[in-house]
């Protein structure tokens, strides 16, 4: 697992700058940071959020009507809290800023939300298009949910991307998004939109499991480069589509008893073992050459995507208030978890499934997780293994934060700021390959 604060090493990517938007905890912010770009600026409207940046020392508050300050090496990037939409970046607009990253409020487009689309006030992509407008940055980092692709907004989503290629073609107020859509397609092709001022623009499905995230949490990345870099675009996508992981991979170090998976959790119950092992095919699939999914029970071991390990964290029968073991920060326990049709849990030897804003209770039972505990056959559903809810810490595994970050608020807005976070490995996989592309971009020799 990578460091929340890690700094760029010799021979890596030359000193860069990126601005936050929609930054929240700091899961993208991070990835960003590890991946050797320097922070601007952050924005944030929510404030357990915002606390969490600062408790963490990854930025320092902006006094109400103070103009933030251009951080030097070594110093604390300003936070500005409230709502983007009163936030004046043009102060940045001659810092040659190489990226601009954020997750735009997904509520409007996700399964989960009102998904009103563009109708929804909620809707912050005209903020980003603003933001470009006011510094020009040389990249563009977007994440949100996989509902942007669902075929009730494909026409949207494509406008959308027609607004990131053409984002100095402002949208007046009177226009609705058909009219301004209308006139995007007739200037995409117009000779005369400066390079300077358009942008090469792709977008990514992704899973995270298929990242080395321990989590099946489907997201689309949208990544823009400005058309004057002349970017290696094909490079660049190769780079991000190949993955290294895969759902086949963890099937063929399970089948065996003796499979590298089962050895590397050798104190996992035989019960357990051979209770996965028995809903697993009886002809594995032929090796596709890469590493296995990781699981959640790799997650709390602290087995990482990088090889490293970090410490395990102890079970210790969470399931009461009272239950705190020592040395592990928000590893706490949570009462009454339960199990319905709909509503089914996490299982260790998987993927976790995907983290949601909800401290529980949420639709699925996405923040529920079996244990390796043999239930009795009094137990709620007739459930073969005893259930609890995860903890702050477990869930902050799954979505891939460095144990020393540590949420602000209480748990609801803690796990509500992990449910709406970017995981760091998956973005930093991202982060990473922009700064490379934009390396050989200026550097082509």
């Amino acid at each position: 697992m990578v460091s929340a604060m890690a700094e760029p090493q010799a021979g890596q990517h030359k000193d860069r700058t990126a601005v936050e938007l929609f930054a929240g905890g700091g899961g993208l912010a991070m990835a960003v940071q590890n991946a050797g770009f320097r922070t601007l600026l952050f924005n944030e409207f929510a404030k357990r959020a915002c606390d969490t940046l600062e408790d963490n020392a990854m930025a320092g508050g902006v006094a109400e009507g103070e103009t933030p300050w251009i951080p030097a090496g070594g110093q604390r990037p300003p936070l500005v809290r409230g709502d983007v939409q009163q936030l004046d970046m043009s102060y940045l607009a001659g810092q040659d800023v190489d990226v601009l990253a954020g997750g735009p409020p997904c509520q409007p487009f996700s399964l989960g939300g009102i998904a009103k689309g563009d109708e929804d006030r909620r809707n912050m992509f005209p903020q980003m298009f603003r933001a470009i407008r006011e510094m020009q940055p040389k990249a563009v980092i977007c994440e949100n949910v996989r509902g942007l692709l669902r075929p009730s907004f494909a026409p949207y989503f494509q406008y959308i991307l027609r607004e990131l290629e053409l984002p100095f073609e402002e949208r007046s107020a009177e226009s609705t998004w058909q009219e301004h859509d209308a006139l995007l397609r007739g200037r995409i092709e117009d000779p005369r939109q400066g390079p300077d001022k358009r942008y090469v623009v792709r977008h990514f499905p992704v899973n995270a499991a298929d990242y080395g995230v321990p989590q099946i949490r489907h997201r689309v990345i949208v990544v823009a480069f400005r058309a004057d870099l002349n970017v290696d675009i094909k490079a660049f996508e190769d780079s991000v589509k190949k993955t290294e992981y895969s759902e086949v991979a963890l099937i063929r170090s399970m089948v065996d008893v003796d499979g590298e998976y089962w050895q590397r959790h050798s104190d996992v119950p035989s019960h357990v073992r051979d209770w996965v092992i028995s809903r697993l095919p009886l002809n594995p699939p032929l090796d596709d050459g890469k590493k296995p999914w990781r699981t959640l029970r790799d997650a709390l071991v602290g087995v990482c995507a990088d090889g490293k390990r970090l410490p395990e964290i102890p079970e210790a029968h969470l399931d009461r208030v009272d239950r705190k073991p020592k040395g592990y920060n928000n590893h706490i326990g949570w009462p009454d978890a339960r199990i319905y049709d709909g509503h089914t849990p996490n299982e260790l030897d998987k993927p976790a499934k995907t983290v949601k804003a909800g401290v529980h209770g949420v639709p699925g039972g996405e923040s529920v997780m079996l244990t390796d505990r043999l239930a009795g056959n009094d137990h709620e559903g007739g459930q073969r293994y005893k259930h609890r809810y995860m903890t702050v810490r477990e869930t902050a595994r799954v979505m891939t934060f460095p144990d020393k970050w540590i949420p602000a608020g209480p748990r609801g807005e803690q796990m509500r700021q992990l449910g709406n976070a970017v995981p760091v490995v998956l973005g930093e996989v991202f982060a990473r390959a922009v700064a490379t592309a934009l390396d050989k971009a200026e550097n082509p020799g």
